[in-house]
């Protein structure tokens, strides 16, 4: 897609007193291209698990190959194992994949129908039905436009609240209502299954009588950012290190007290920093104009890598530092949210800060952390580049 990317998130609810959940959600990522498979197995628990497991892997598998969908659904029906108790092997599944042309292919087989958000508003899309195997599979396909939010879901949303705060559940009239009323512009795709699924938790009274899922979709034009972090290992590279940092069109980040020094002198602007603590374990920020944003460096990365793991989680639904003001909280929302491409230039000299035997950070370290925070953005979908001076 010219310009455009896409982002995923997914959120589970594993039903009261089981420790695995019956749904499961497959994504890959081929070039531009998205695949992302939900299925929910029968039942819950360990079965439910394994047949949600094989669903998801083989038709995200396959659908990412180009095989096509008659071959794939034929291809799961045939392999899934057989329920002692009904005789079937059973799993419905939401297939939502996005090509590197901006098109959307979507196929549903028995699990709630996907909602489709373009500009906050729930739209219908065509849908043609498929007899495969007998089994009726709905398939959709058309272009999709930047911030279209497509939102599947098992069938443990639309049965929250059954008997609680509703007789026949949540209808989905009642979701879109739900989602209509909470979007905002910049609405990410795990913010809206994270919303979805909290109002699910709540409706269950916080103990879900069903495995409870939602995954979503979102279009996105592409957003550069750029991180500068620690001063180069040779001085004479200081320029050229600040002179990536601020070419082209992007975002712009500075991590570090010698590094923000740094760049406020090639700048030649002044560095003020700010003496609010938001948060008394991350030290404060700073500004210099041209640049987004100014923070401490190794405890601030330190903290950013721990929500970045929180944040990867299946079932992580907390999005409290978003609306924190700290350094760290700040960054996390830049590089988790708003970033789709990432450059790290990450500067190789020993901080003498560094060398008190108090605080043993060695550059070693502060690769490490570089490192294995790259990692984990790429996990997020994120294109990611790192670059020593």
């Amino acid at each position: 897609m010219r310009g455009l990317t896409t982002e995923v998130g997914f959120v589970s609810l594993n039903k009261k007193g089981e420790e695995l959940c019956g749904d499961r959600v497959e994504i890959i990522r081929h070039g531009d291209t998205t695949t992302l498979v939900l299925a929910d197995g029968l039942g819950s628990g360990v079965r439910a698990n394994i047949l949600s497991t094989l669903t998801s892997k083989i038709l995200a598998t396959m659908m990412d190959s180009g095989m096509p969908v008659e071959e794939c659904v034929r291809t799961v029906a045939r392999t899934l194992p057989i329920s002692r108790d009904k005789g079937v092997a059973y799993s419905t599944f939401t297939v939502m994949q996005v090509a590197d042309d901006g098109v959307l292919t979507l196929l549903q087989y028995d699990n709630p129908s996907v909602i489709f958000l373009r500009g906050g508003v729930s739209l219908h899309y065509p849908q043609e039905e498929l007899l495969i195997d007998g089994k009726k599979v709905c398939k959709t396909v058309f272009e999709t436009k930047p911030n279209d939010i497509f939102v599947a879901m098992s069938d443990g949303v639309p049965f929250a609240g059954v008997g609680i705060q509703y007789n026949y559940g949540w209808q989905r009239d009642n979701i879109i209502d739900y989602l209509e009323a909470n979007y905002e512009p910049e609405l990410t795709a795990k913010a809206a299954c994270a919303l979805l699924v909290d109002e699910c938790d709540r409706l269950y009274g916080r103990a879900p009588g069903d495995d409870t899922t939602v995954a979503a979709i979102r279009v996105r034009r592409r957003q550069q950012v750029k991180v500068l972090i620690g001063p180069p290992e040779h001085p004479e590279d200081d320029e050229k290190a600040v002179a990536a940092l601020m070419d082209g069109e992007a975002k712009r980040v500075a991590c570090g007290g010698t590094t923000s020094n740094l760049v406020a002198r090639a700048l030649g602007k002044p560095l003020i920093p700010s003496i609010d603590y938001f948060d008394p374990e991350i030290p404060p920020t700073a500004r210099i104009e041209g640049i987004d944003l100014v923070t401490e460096g190794v405890i601030t990365i330190g903290r950013v890598l721990k929500l970045a793991r929180d944040y990867l989680a299946d079932s992580a639904r907390s999005d409290a530092w978003e609306r924190k003001k700290d350094g760290a909280s700040r960054l996390a929302k830049v590089l988790f949210e708003e970033a789709t491409d990432i450059a790290f230039y990450v500067g190789r000299a020993i901080n003498p800060a560094h060398q008190n035997p108090d605080l043993p950070i060695s550059i070693v370290i502060k690769m490490g952390l570089i490192d294995e925070l790259a990692e984990l953005l790429r996990k997020m979908g994120k294109r990611v580049q790192v670059t020593y001076f």
